[in-house]
């Protein structure tokens, strides 16, 4: 199994301030669809195929793997995509939280597993450096928060 987790302020000195409600609205969007907020041509297709009171499900390809997500969302704290088909399984995490100094946190964690592999064989092993590494899930949560403060600048937010 593959356990990660990463976490960064989300108004780090230099950046245009975020709230937690413009966050959150990135983070819905990026929920709905990940194309607006994913490196160009690595989600082809991002497509929100059933909804209800509680969750949503997703249906994408994202480098060139076809997946379905249940996702559901606590409003202005967390948003969890629930891999039910694709190459994982398992269960990814977007919170926002205050510090003990108050100041707003997006994290990031992951519970997930290979579909078809060998627990903690190469693939996973492969699978847990990616995700731990500079270009893992902390950059992507940097880089969530960049398209957010881009899509609040164009008025799209």
């Amino acid at each position: 199994m593959i356990y990660s987790t990463a976490t960064v302020s989300v108004n780090p000195a230099g950046e245009t301030p975020l709230t937690r409600e413009q966050v959150w609205k990135g983070l819905e969007l990026k929920a709905r669809d990940a194309r607006l907020f994913l490196p160009p041509g690595l989600c082809t297709r991002c497509d929100v195929t059933e909804e209800s009171a509680t969750h949503f499900v997703r249906e994408a390809t994202i480098a060139g793997a076809d997946l379905r997500e249940i996702i559901t969302l606590e409003p202005q704290r967390k948003v969890t995509f629930f891999q039910a088909t694709g190459p994982r399984e398992g269960a990814i995490v977007n919170e926002l939280f205050e510090d003990e100094d108050g100041e707003l946190q997006l994290r990031f964690y992951c519970y997930i597993g290979l579909r078809g592999k060998q627990p903690d064989g190469p693939e996973e092993q492969a699978e847990q450096e990616q995700f731990d590494s500079d270009r893992g899930y902390k950059a992507a949560l940097v880089s969530t928060l960049k398209r957010t403060r881009e899509l609040l600048a164009a008025s799209k937010l």
